[in-house]
């Protein structure tokens, strides 16, 4: 039997198999709101066969936006823009919806990537005065962020609430909230982005404070069944910066926070990162935390392949595996990984005759199909 395929309970939330299809900016909302763009893209990703989908990094207030283009969830249009996206998705996939929660901090207010990706100066057309944990640019030559003060810090976790609270009215049934690539929890952990010298910086545990204090407000406004994680960078990739040993040692606070899960990635928070991309080249730092703390973990990073897919589980370095690219390229990728593996995949039945083999593939195929 294959492992990949294997049903896996992420908390309380059950799933078909142990393939996350992992969070992906479209940069294509509308002043936040969920656009036909979405429809398209996760009703696409949605007829899969994955196991889990969690939708793209959502930001939890205006000014926590990548870019102007970025989907959100701090309004009352947000949510009705999104709940008409998930309503028809979830007319025709049957599939586990969960929602990555963020605020960029200091790397928003930048233009989308196909134009270029930089950031939007002070006095541009649709700049805004970013926030952080310090004031400290993200890259030379770019504009400084604001340090956000006391009033700011209960202001940022109470968006992060007030979108957790929207997301459980959505029936998403899980929230991964993004501590990683250089966005603001991300930014309050690395000791590159975080020089403060209040209750908030300096130390290991002063600068886990707040996004620890983030994840509690988050678990405390989403419902206790359904489960609340993660997103990490294991390591900066810079000397003197955030690393793996910090990881293990937040990640080991997570856990007596009621962490569900560790989503493991890495760099992201500084330009200089000497970050060597290779196949499955986070994969040890995801094993790390599974064994050494005792989360379960998801794994992620060129991971393209299904027997690679396969023996990451089977040999126990992390007990999902998520993508992104590769979704992308081949949405089909859970069937054809499903067929090399032995294995069984849903899908609508209006595709059941796509397959050489359907009724060894799809689950549920009806017999008597001509």
């Amino acid at each position: 039997m294959s492992q990949l395929f294997s049903p896996w309970a992420l908390g309380e939330l059950q799933l078909p198999n142990r393939i996350v299809i992992a969070p992906m900016c479209q940069y294509s909302a509308q002043d936040g709101s969920a656009t036909d763009w979405h429809l398209i893209h996760l009703g696409h990703l949605a007829l899969s066969g994955a196991g889990l989908l969690i939708l793209e990094a959502t930001a939890v207030a205006e000014q926590g936006r990548i870019t102007p283009g970025c989907l959100g969830l701090y309004s009352d249009a947000n949510e009705a823009a999104l709940a008409h996206v998930l309503e028809l998705v979830r007319k025709h996939s049957p599939m586990a919806l969960a929602i990555q929660l963020a605020h960029a901090g200091r790397k928003g207010s930048s233009h989308v990537p196909w134009d270029g990706g930089k950031q939007i100066r002070h006095g541009e057309p649709l700049a805004w005065v970013t926030e952080s944990a310090s004031a400290l640019p993200h890259a030379e030559g770019e504009d400084p962020p604001l340090a956000l003060d006391h009033d700011g810090l209960k202001r940022v976790r109470a968006d992060f609430a007030g979108a957790a609270r929207r997301a459980a009215r959505l029936g998403l049934q899980g929230i991964e909230l993004h501590a990683a690539h250089g966005y603001l929890l991300h930014q309050f952990l690395s000791p590159i982005s975080n020089r403060r010298s209040d209750a908030y910086g300096g130390s290991l545990q002063n600068r886990m404070r707040f996004p620890l204090e983030v994840f509690d407000a988050v678990r405390d406004a989403f419902p206790a069944n359904r489960p609340v994680w993660l997103r990490v960078s294991a390591t900066d990739w810079v000397p003197g910066g955030w690393d793996i040993e910090a990881t293990l040692e937040f990640t080991d606070s997570l856990k007596a926070h009621g962490c569900a899960a560790v989503h493991v990635s890495s760099g992201g928070v500084a330009a200089a990162q000497g970050i060597k991309p290779a196949p499955g080249f986070q994969v040890p730092f995801a094993q790390r935390v599974k064994a050494e703390v005792g989360l379960p973990t998801i794994a992620v990073g060129l991971i393209t392949d299904p027997e690679q897919a396969e023996a990451i589980i089977a040999k126990g370095q992390a007990d999902a595996v998520a993508l992104a690219r590769a979704m992308l390229s081949d949405p089909r990728w859970p069937w054809h990984a499903a067929e090399k593996l032995g294995a069984r995949v849903q899908a609508p039945p209006q595709y059941w005759r796509a397959a050489r083999d359907p009724k060894a593939l799809f689950e549920g195929l009806r017999h008597g199909m001509r």
